[in-house]
């Protein structure tokens, strides 16, 4: 029997030290661009990024207090997924961004819809899957309809158009089905299947061919392609053992692309060196294993596949930011969970980690 507990203040603790962490790099890495006249104030970047902080930690202790059993209910899941799709499609209707549509506006509120996705694809996933592993050999009747979700909101994603993001919802979703017992032959048979979109996407969209090339020889264009990822790189380098300092780093003065955003990971290992890098990635990692933990330990089928989803969507999408920054994949545009310039993705993580946390009250 399991038997009842706090959550796990330990879970609780790492989470608010990220987002602690977050809003000073992302002040220090946006204070001076923030002080040009358009924006009009330092604080422009850091005062949002704490609205949604608050926001955002204020649903983390609400949705802790919420069962999980709660979502698992036909009632709860498809009303998410059906306005999840219809808030992807409401972004085409929007204006435009840098030629992309991924934030949804209404009035002075935006907000992406593809973050939504990742909460919404988890929640499906593990209502899905939770009676159905005796299945997984049925790919008519439970393959195909577990995959068909993701699919949708894989394709609307790549339309706005964000591979990255599309990516991080492919990845859960193998690791989810393989996680109810998938036969691996059909995840080979799905890669099969993708590799010629992911070749068109990679190879015939010229901005995301000249970022691969660029990626494999940055040093042939260093004015230009290869500009980024040799700028990401000196930032690393620069901080060395302990970094020059907080608020003393260079590479974030118009050197280091969006560097409170997807670069935050380079702003943070050049003012705060190797060992304030380690410690951030030994949060995720902490992070990483008390999310595990809460998904072995529990005996809820749903909730162990919704802790598992959870924690693969935050280690995931951090996998993906520090790997772009450290130039070990080729440049896409994610966020860094709870530490990244954000509102949007720093208040869905915060969401999921209440999720999370409501499911380790119940342990072994």
């Amino acid at each position: 029997m399991a038997k009842r507990v706090g959550v796990d203040k330990w879970l609780y603790f790492a989470a608010l030290v990220l987002v602690v962490i977050g809003l000073a790099m992302v002040f220090s890495a946006s204070a001076v661009m923030a002080g040009e006249p358009r924006f009009g104030s330092p604080y422009y970047f850091v005062a949002r990024q704490a609205i949604w902080a608050v926001l955002g930690l204020l649903a983390m202790t609400l949705l802790m207090k919420v069962p999980v059993s709660t979502y698992n209910r036909p009632t709860v899941v498809f009303p998410v997924v059906g306005v999840t799709i219809i808030l992807l499609l409401g972004a085409f209707l929007t204006h435009d961004s840098h030629n992309t549509h991924r934030w949804f506006r209404v009035g002075v509120l935006s907000f992406q819809p593809s973050e939504i996705a990742k909460p919404a694809l988890v929640l499906f996933l593990a209502w899905f899957l939770q009676n159905r592993m005796h299945l997984m050999e049925d790919w008519r009747g439970t393959l195909i309809p577990a995959a068909l979700p993701s699919l949708i909101f894989i394709a609307l994603i790549l339309k706005e158009p964000d591979l990255g993001t599309a990516l991080v919802c492919a990845g859960v979703t193998a690791l989810m089905l393989w996680l109810a017992g998938i036969n691996t032959k059909y995840l080979g048979y799905a890669a099969l299947a993708a590799s010629p979109i992911l070749y068109f996407m990679l190879f015939w969209v010229k901005w995301r061919r000249d970022r691969m090339f660029a990626f494999l020889n940055p040093e042939s264009d260093p004015l230009g392609k290869g500009f980024h990822i040799i700028q990401s790189l000196i930032a690393v380098g620069s901080g060395g053992f302990r970094g020059v300092g907080y608020m003393d780093g260079r590479q974030k003065l118009f050197y280091l692309p969006e560097p409170h955003t997807d670069y935050i990971f380079a702003n943070i290992a050049e003012e705060l060196g190797l060992i304030g890098a380690l410690i951030v990635v030994g949060l995720f990692v902490f992070i990483g294993w008390r999310g595990m933990r809460a998904a072995i330990l529990s005996q809820d089928p749903f909730a162990r596949f919704m802790a598992f989803g959870i924690t693969a969507t935050i280690l995931i999408q951090a996998f993906f930011n520090i790997s772009v920054v450290l130039a070990l994949v080729p440049t896409k545009g994610i966020t860094l969970p709870f530490v990244s310039y954000g509102g949007t993705s720093l208040f869905i993580m915060l969401v999921l980690v209440g999720v999370l946390l409501n499911i380790t009250k119940e342990v072994d």
